[in-house]
């Protein structure tokens, strides 16, 4: 197998099918392919049980600061107007209530200043702030049992879109692949990348492609494949495990928890299953593991690769991992995989959201969880908090941290215009086109019908596969 094209897309997860949805159907670019070494797209994050299947509007998640939630949002609703757009019948996604939760003397006056005075109940209309009795009319189990004289907000929103990342990356294969200048190889793993006079040579266990540009969207092997072109020098990886705990139907919707401001992880929040609203989901645990893919055992070895086992990599994973919020929190992640003890120790966190639930109503989710490589600047010796993108010559590599799927179709524009001028600005994008198909068809406040989330529950029934 082998082809002359003018763009190649390494990677058919969420991140390059969002990428070759973009290219193909609105530029003019003559020749685009996309490779994927997996016998299928989204196999690896973006298969459902993979992720937690949130659409992150910067609304509801504390660790955010307003201007990274100004970033997010349009990235949000770009996604969220395609999903509107060409999934009437909710197979993709499910719309449901969303809201974070504060419980106590100390959560409540944090939630409430971030409302009112950081600047998030301006930036997002359909947020308010609700008490007790409308938190019960939405989550019963949230209310059912908690002390009474306990003090609890929660800051809610009708726009909870729970989304199938894998069935969403096909959609975006599916209407690139309408287009006559499209070509998609599965099962076939490229090999090497190698920089030539007009472009890029990508040797594949299957044949060899030339292209004048190319993007790796690839995941965590996104930098390993950059540093073997000498790009990244000054990044590694921390790559850490996502896993989760099941329970019977519990929620509604979305009910997140606060976050660390210092922590790029995910407080633990529950969730109605997108396809099954019968099955609660409560994670992520966030726990390090020296693999670029979960239970695949051959991606330790890229692993080492990306670190590089230098003085560097070592001093800046030390420092990293010495952090007094840090170090106890990834210990303690370390105890929800084991047997008995693990189910334990992670009840408190389901509690919190839903204080009746006892030990024999959860249950390790088997099978479920990816791998989401956090950025290490060896310079610094820190965490970089947000996506890494790293731009060459005719090159584009990304390696997306969460919010990643979020603002997939957010980053394709980007890339798309930086590709424009790799490709001398021979082709032209139609944004407005593009804009037309996807944020266009987003609800916004004065558009939306309900704000109390009762319209958002009623709709659950519907959306079960």
């Amino acid at each position: 197998m082998s082809g002359k094209y003018d763009l190649i897309i390494v990677g058919g997860g969420i991140s390059g099918a969002s990428l070759l949805y973009t290219t193909a159907k609105f530029t003019d670019i003559d020749s685009i392919a996309l490779i994927e070494k997996e016998d299928e797209v989204a196999a690896v994050n973006s298969h459902h049980t993979n992720n937690s299947q949130t659409l992150h509007f910067g609304d509801i998640e504390t660790n955010y600061t307003l201007e990274k939630a100004e970033e997010v949002k349009e990235g949000a609703e770009l996604l969220a107007g395609y999903l509107e757009n060409h999934d009437p019948d909710r197979e993709m996604h499910a719309k449901r209530s969303k809201m974070v939760l504060a419980v106590g003397e100390d959560e409540v006056p944090q939630l409430e200043q971030r409302y009112h005075e950081e600047g998030f109940g301006e930036l997002f209309p359909k947020l308010r702030p609700i008490g007790r009795d409308e938190i019960a009319d939405i989550e019963p189990k949230v209310l059912e049992g908690r002390e009474p004289d306990v003090d609890v907000l929660a800051l809610q929103t009708p726009d909870g879109y729970v989304v199938d990342y894998g069935r969403t990356t096909k959609s975006f294969v599916e209407e690139a692949s309408e287009e006559t200048n499209v070509d998609v190889f599965t099962g076939t793993e490229v090999t090497e990348i190698t920089p030539t006079l007009s472009g890029y040579t990508i040797e594949t266990d299957d044949g060899r492609f030339d292209c004048d540009a190319t993007v790796v969207a690839a995941g965590s092997h996104s930098l390993q494949m950059a540093k073997e072109l000498g790009y990244g020098e000054d990044k590694v990886l921390l790559p850490v495990a996502g896993s989760f705990f099941l329970a019977d139907d519990l929620l509604n919707g979305k009910v997140y928890t606060l976050q660390m401001k210092k922590l790029p992880f995910a407080a633990v929040h529950g969730d109605a299953d997108v396809h099954d609203s019968s099955v609660t989901r409560f994670g992520p645990t966030a726990k390090l593991v020296p693999a670029l893919e979960r239970g695949n055992v051959s991606t330790v070895s890229d692993f080492l690769d990306v670190f590089g086992l230098n003085a560097a990599s070592f001093l800046s994973y030390a420092n990293i991992l010495s952090d007094r919020v840090l170090l106890p929190y990834v210990l303690r992640n370390l105890l929800y995989d084991l047997p008995e003890v693990g189910p334990r120790q992670f009840l408190p966190h389901v509690q919190k959201v839903v204080p009746s639930v006892e030990l024999d109503d959860i249950e390790r989710a088997k099978g479920y969880g990816g791998v989401r490589p956090q950025i290490v600047d060896t310079k610094a010796k820190s965490l970089d908090m947000g996506e890494a993108k790293i731009v060459g010559d005719d090159v584009i590599f990304n390696i997306t941290p969460s919010p990643g799927a979020s603002t997939c179709l957010k980053n394709a524009m980007r890339d798309t215009h930086t590709l424009l001028e790799f490709l001398d600005d021979e082709y032209e994008f139609d944004e407005a086109a593009f804009r037309e198909a996807t944020i266009e068809n987003f609800p916004y406040a004065d558009e939306a019908p309900s704000a109390t989330g009762a319209d958002t529950v009623g709709e659950v029934a519907a959306t079960d596969d």
